[in-house]
């Protein structure tokens, strides 16, 4: 007998995205991608979309096209919608003049469902007690990074999205992260999405979703 196929976390149908360029072609056009519970990687060259593909299923850019996290509707309800999904991106600066402690504050508001006993456990792995009170701007990138992925891990929300997460992190930190998806790839409930140029090394993935190339993105492993 086959094992039951796994229920998907995320569910995206007939995604459509194009930059303001009037000329340019969609960057996506009709993307239609079902997230499982585990790790999946999503890997391109430069320009293939890797940020933005985040970002959509983040419920950050306009699109057409439907998305839905364990049967919540973005267009439908869009603030159910992001409650569910874990997303900072690394490059905005809105959040720049907060510390790292009013960020984590502000976290169960944001994330209902977030595990504080596990921040503190984040904050501990990836060497951040030094700099809890210091506004992001102070902060060094990889630093300043370490804060971000500490509040996405804590979140425990049903989609967590890293977009280059192992980027100006020391060692022992990269290790930490290596880890913490290791053991993310083994719970079922719960889908992360990793975007890198390379896999994370001794992570199960459940899937790779593979950006710029014809034909299907979605490959499971």
């Amino acid at each position: 007998m086959h094992p039951e196929p796994e229920t998907p976390i995320l569910m995206a149908e007939g995604l459509s995205f194009s930059h303001s360029q009037p000329s340019a072609p969609p960057l996506f056009d009709q993307l239609s991608l079902v997230l499982a519970p585990g790790v999946t990687w999503v890997c391109g060259d430069e320009g293939t979309g890797k940020t933005t593909l985040l970002q959509l299923l983040a419920g950050k850019l306009p699109s057409t096209g439907q998305l839905r996290i364990q049967g919540v509707c973005l267009t439908q309800e869009r603030e159910a919608y992001q409650r569910q999904v874990a997303w900072f991106d690394p490059r905005a600066t809105a959040l720049d003049q907060q510390t790292a402690r009013q960020i984590f504050a502000g976290l169960p508001q944001r994330h209902p469902g977030c595990d504080l006993d596990a921040l503190q456990a984040h904050i501990d792995g990836l060497s951040l007690a030094p700099h809890l009170d210091k506004a992001l701007f102070m902060l060094s990138t990889g630093s300043r990074r370490k804060v971000f992925l500490a509040a996405a891990l804590a979140a425990r929300a049903p989609v967590t999205l890293l977009d280059q997460p192992f980027m100006a992190l020391d060692r022992p930190s990269i290790d930490y992260l290596l880890a913490v998806l290791a053991e993310a790839a083994r719970q079922p409930g719960r889908a992360w999405v990793v975007a890198d140029y390379e896999a994370p090394g001794q992570v199960a993935l459940a899937a790779v979703v593979k950006l710029g190339e014809p034909g299907p993105i979605s490959v499971p492993n």
